[in-house]
């Protein structure tokens, strides 16, 4: 693998994971709790989406194969996906979608500063402009988990088991590979190993504020970094792909 393989690689596997999630959250529109609630996570899944369109126009430029941002989007299949499994999680009730925000929300945080450090200044200035919001997003999904955690009894029980349901897909945000360690030489990727620090200190500081039992888990899901999802990808691809794919070269 050289360099620009793995440039490509890397900046794909940020790309999905946005692109999924934001995916997932836009299922919300129109669903939310109440009004002001609604508006404000389909914000937050547009501010996701528009953090992937720039990775995804990136990575196609790095590429050079003459595949477009749309092309990388909509016409691959679900093998050719390295988002983390955790993005692609169902959303269930509320708890479980701000559990699942939340827990990518901080890992994004730290991840897009450190990134804003990189000597790719693509990536870098991806990453100074996506911190902004990103604040916003840690501040929105964290109120969430401290509002669930001190309502009611079955507002934290909700809470507890989104937590405990997810918690075996958070370590492998953190997982690296040879993609990492060529691109960590070159002074353009992140090291995890502080991130995961900074990520275990925020989000178990919180889920204490919360009165939520921090899991047990000895086993973390894994494979994303080599295209393996969980059931639920496939079907998120099937409604997001299907007009392209139906109707190549479709404008709107």
């Amino acid at each position: 693998m050289n360099k620009q393989e793995a440039l490509f690689s890397y900046t794909l596997r940020l790309a999905d994971n946005g692109l999924i999630l934001s995916q997932r959250l836009a299922e919300w529109t129109g669903h939310g709790p109440f009004l002001e609630e609604d508006l404000a996570l389909t914000n937050i899944a547009l501010d996701i989406l528009g953090q992937s369109k720039s990775l995804l126009e990136y990575a196609a430029q790095v590429e050079g194969k003459g595949r477009s941002e749309d092309d990388l989007a909509f016409l691959r299949g679900e093998r050719e996906f390295y988002n983390t499994q955790l993005v692609e999680q169902p959303n269930g009730d509320y708890a479980k979608t701000i559990a699942r925000q939340y827990f990518v929300d901080v890992f994004d945080f730290h991840f897009y500063t450190a990134l804003a450090n990189s000597k790719d200044e693509t990536l870098a200035g991806i990453a100074a402009k996506s911190i902004k919001e990103i604040t916003y997003h840690v501040r929105h999904s964290g109120s969430w988990m401290l509002r669930f955690g001190g309502g009611t009894e079955e507002s934290k029980q909700r809470l507890q088991d989104a937590v405990n349901d997810l918690w075996r897909y958070t370590g492998e945000q953190f997982e690296m590979n040879e993609v990492d360690a060529l691109l960590i030489k070159e002074g353009i990727a992140v090291d995890m190993t502080a991130v995961k620090a900074a990520w275990d200190k925020q989000v178990i500081n919180i889920l204490n504020e919360a009165g939520i039992t921090t899991p047990l888990v000895a086993v973390m899901q894994t494979g994303s970094r080599q295209g393996k999802h969980t059931e639920h990808l496939g079907y998120i691809l099937a409604e997001m792909q299907y007009l392209p794919r139906v109707i190549p070269g479709a404008k709107w």
